[in-house]
């Protein structure tokens, strides 16, 4: 794989080491979804994410504060929590839930819908920016695949199965609302701090649902099998890894290159479902995959796009989405 044209001045690191970074966010973010859905075989989701982001969270936020970062202020902990909410409780929530019912590839599909409500919605907000040709026909292309994908859970196994896709197009909204609040949301300047304080913040409202909705009652810790165990670990760890890798190479490589992860990860999670997980590959699923990582690539594409920004607000916008995985 070669990496695109781009002037040499735009890399500020070594290209093996910025594809070796690279290759690490497309496969373990991409792997993340088949881990989920091997934590909820035996976990209950709401409480297995609520572990997952409070251990991470909690190891982002003392290693900063360990290196010297200030002392978050209120109204930087309102905004992280507000964020925490969107990203992780409608955002990783829906996900978690859906995956009890839902094929892994297929979840990381419609998550992969993101780039297009972002669009969408900066186009509705005041003096938001409205999208070109080649963007509006990516939305269009983009949720056509979306329909099929519908229409595939409809005449799937049963009502959950419907139910769990329409969670997970919420939860990509959810996402996008909170990506773009960041985008203008008062935190701290650092960013892995900033990260902590979400994780934080949406570990703590998911232990809330979790209580809620009765997940405490159905908590066998005699049935958790290993490879849940070990999938939670995975998501703790690597999950980890794959955003310190992301966060470097946002300022050692150019935005758009960074920004392939979006359309690779979704083909990562459908294969490994597939030759992992025996999870199903119907015509349907490819012609969706074929629409749905076309429309992120046109949308993406466009200079004034969002996965286009420059400057802060990229990085920015950017670093609120990626806790998601």
């Amino acid at each position: 794989m070669q990496p695109p044209a781009l002037p040499s001045s735009e890399y500020r690191a070594s290209l093996p080491a910025i594809w070796s970074a690279l290759v690490a966010v497309y496969l373990i973010w991409g792997s993340t979804y088949l881990a989920i859905r091997y934590a909820v075989e035996t976990m209950p989701p709401f409480l297995m994410a609520a572990v997952r982001f409070i251990v991470s969270g909690g190891f982002l936020y003392a290693l900063r504060r360990a290196r010297g970062d200030p002392a978050p202020q209120w109204v930087e902990w309102r905004s992280a929590a507000i964020i925490g909410i969107f990203l992780l409780v409608g955002g990783n929530g829906g996900v978690v839930w859906s995956e009890q019912f839902v094929p892994s590839g297929l979840v990381a599909l419609l998550v992969a819908t993101v780039p297009l409500w972002m669009v969408l919605m900066d186009m509705l907000r005041p003096n938001g920016q409205r999208p070109g040709f080649r963007a509006t026909a990516g939305i269009l292309i983009g949720f056509g695949g979306v329909a099929v994908l519908i229409g595939s859970a409809a005449s799937g196994a049963g009502t959950f199965n419907l139910l769990g896709t329409a969670a997970v197009l919420l939860a990509s909204l959810s996402w996008a609302l909170g990506s773009l609040f960041g985008r203008s949301a008062r935190l701290p300047a650092s960013q892995l701090l900033g990260t902590g304080m979400e994780m934080l913040a949406g570990g703590t409202a998911l232990i809330l649902l979790a209580s809620a909705v009765g997940e405490w009652g159905r908590l066998d810790l005699t049935a958790v099998s290993r490879r849940s165990v070990f999938a939670l670990l995975y998501l703790i760890v690597f999950g980890s890894g794959g955003f310190a890798a992301y966060v470097w190479l946002l300022r050692v490589a150019p935005t758009p290159l960074v920004a392939t992860y979006a359309y690779v990860n979704p083909l990562v999670a459908v294969l490994l479902g597939y030759f992992l997980a025996q999870e199903p590959v119907t015509v349907r699923t490819l012609l969706a995959t074929v629409l749905i990582i076309g429309s992120v690539a046109l949308v993406s594409a466009p200079q004034h796009s969002v996965t286009s920004l420059s400057g802060d607000d990229t990085s920015r916008a950017e670093d609120r989405s990626s806790s998601k995985k």
